[in-house]
């Protein structure tokens, strides 16, 4: 009955000295596997040094949050690409062509490109300056479904306030559909159609478990089962009983335990094995 975290973000926990007490309790709480979520050139080194550290625990993407966008964006998406390229012996030249990075000796290589996307919910409230920003975004988001399509990898999507943009977005790219993922999904079952036709996904997080969120139930039953994922998004998004605290990658067990009983009623060891299995097919994870 392992579960897998599609979704976290462990800085946090790194800068505070908390991260190997919270994987202790992830593994307790039966987490097989997390994928900690790029958000700026400040976390992606991290990330994929706690990959290299965790081999197999531990996966990671690279990706600028649109939150994270800002004048200089294009030096920083300029980086992005590198950490596929530098999946190569340690030490190596840098022109060695390498293999999958799958054994020791090697960088381990992103599972996913993002989190990108759109987010107008933290615009500014000056009309011109959000107008500035939400240019920026857009254009940092089509250069990242732009490389996410040249390398073929799975696209982690950011979206708030922007739903009907983002798909725009991604259907003009050219992105294979059935490679992106719009995580913390919290729009409707109308909209979770839109993803289903075009044969992406939406990912969900403890709000699942918000007495307020029937609407998101609603659209988790309308993907169903058997193309669900789960993810914490910790530390943000603590599922019931914990909200109100820091969330961790040990709570996904919280909302995995609630969807299986209340929004699928199904036994918690087939919704665990449905949606480990669907996070191990969609990023490619090898098993430990």
């Amino acid at each position: 009955m392992a579960l897998i975290d599609t979704h976290t973000h462990l800085e946090s926990f790194a800068r505070q000295g908390e991260l190997p007490g919270a994987l202790e309790r992830a593994r307790a709480a039966g987490v097989e596997a997390m994928i900690t979520i790029g958000t700026s050139p400040d976390d992606w080194e991290l990330y994929r040094g706690l990959a290299r550290e965790h081999a197999g625990f531990v996966h990671y993407s690279v990706g600028l949050h649109p939150c994270a966008v800002e004048a200089e964006w294009e030096s920083a998406m300029a980086q992005v690409e590198g950490f596929w390229g530098k999946a190569r012996p340690l030490g190596a030249p840098t022109g060695e062509t390498a293999g999958p990075a799958v054994s020791p000796d090697r960088e381990p290589i992103p599972v996913a490109l993002g989190e990108i996307g759109l987010d107008r919910f933290h615009l500014p409230k000056e009309g011109a300056e959000a107008e500035k920003i939400f240019a920026w975004q857009r254009a940092a988001f089509s250069e990242g479904l732009t490389l996410a399509k040249r390398l073929g990898c799975p696209v982690v999507v950011h979206s708030r306030g922007a739903f009907a943009e983002c798909v725009e977005m991604i259907d003009a790219s050219g992105v294979d559909w059935a490679r992106v993922v719009f995580h913390c999904f919290t729009e409707g079952a109308a909209e979770m159609g839109e993803l289903i036709r075009r044969g992406g996904y939406g990912s969900f997080t403890g709000i699942l478990t918000y007495k307020t969120a029937e609407n998101i139930r609603l659209a988790a039953k309308a993907q169903g089962l058997a193309r669900l994922m789960i993810e914490t998004d910790a530390p943000y998004l603590t599922p019931v009983p914990h909200r109100g605290q820091p969330n961790e990658p040990a709570f996904v067990r919280h909302t995995a335990e609630f969807a299986a009983a209340k929004v699928f009623e199904v036994d918690f060891a087939e919704l665990a094995a449905v949606t480990t299995a669907n996070a191990r097919r969609f990023f490619t994870l090898a098993k430990n």
